[in-house]
């Protein structure tokens, strides 16, 4: 049974899952319910072998513009620190997806909705979205870990520092965005890579996503290892017989 959920929509068609960030009258600003919310909702759709892909979006105007600000003014040092831990759980949950996860970001994107975009699989955007890391110049510390691996430590540290807004085509030069797209054609390429994506051997993809995760918290030899392996799970796993020979027919094809 799908779980109810309040600030979050969840909609599977076709093998592909579409998780719709849903307070757009606080630009989908990130809350403590809709982490937990998060958390759930990865977990189910990780469990669901009928789910070979995920894409993330926001509703309304926005992605997501950051924390949600309003719920923090009454806490405490230690209620911070809690609802700090809450973000990285919701954040680790989609980084941990078995299956590929796409943010797909049509408006701004700043903090947490940065991280949230980081730590899908790659990102797809508007021409229109914004990104920004303002937790300095709120006097806080967040986002040091993903974006460095992304853009490399100099310009992470220069958009940390000074909180500037850049927009999709910078994110896309800097390697946070993997393509842009007009906004009218944005959800339909979403849709489209997604659909291509789900049509593959789930478990290939997962082991291919898999095996890049691993490979690159490891040694060089140690990634190879974990590749060998996941090649090993692949052949027992999957009719990778049938598929190569449908190749070689379509090449065949192609060529006559």
């Amino acid at each position: 049974m799908t779980p109810i959920f309040h600030t979050i929509l969840l909609d599977v068609q076709d093998r592909v899952a579409t998780v719709t960030l849903n307070r757009p009258d606080s630009r989908n600003a990130l809350n403590s319910l809709m982490c937990a919310e998060l958390v759930q909702a990865m977990t189910t759709l990780a469990a669901d072998p009928a789910v070979h892909v995920v894409l993330i979006t926001g509703a309304g105007s926005a992605f997501c513009a950051g924390a949600d600000l309003k719920e923090r003014k009454t806490m405490s040092t230690a209620d911070m620190t809690a609802r700090r831990v809450q973000g990285f759980a919701a954040y680790g949950a989609i980084e941990r997806m078995p299956q590929p996860v796409i943010a797909v970001v049509h408006g701004p994107a700043f903090g947490s909705g940065c991280e949230i975009a980081s730590a899908c699989d790659f990102v797809l955007a508007s021409s229109e979205a914004m990104f920004c890391y303002p937790e300095v110049g709120w006097g806080t510390v967040g986002a040091t870990q993903r974006l460095p691996r992304i853009a490399g430590a100099r310009k992470a540290k220069e958009l940390l520092f000074t909180g500037r807004r850049f927009d999709a085509a910078e994110a896309c030069e800097i390697g946070l965005v993997n393509h842009v797209h007009a906004p009218d054609a944005l959800g339909q390429e979403a849709l489209a890579m997604a659909r291509h994506i789900a049509g593959a051997a789930p478990l290939t993809v997962r082991l291919t996503k898999r095996s890049i995760d691993q490979g690159l918290a490891t040694t060089r030899e140690g990634a190879m290892a974990i590749e060998l392996l996941a090649i090993e799970e692949n052949l027992r796993g999957t009719n990778w017989q049938q598929a190569i020979a449908g190749f070689g027919a379509a090449e065949s094809g192609g060529r006559a």
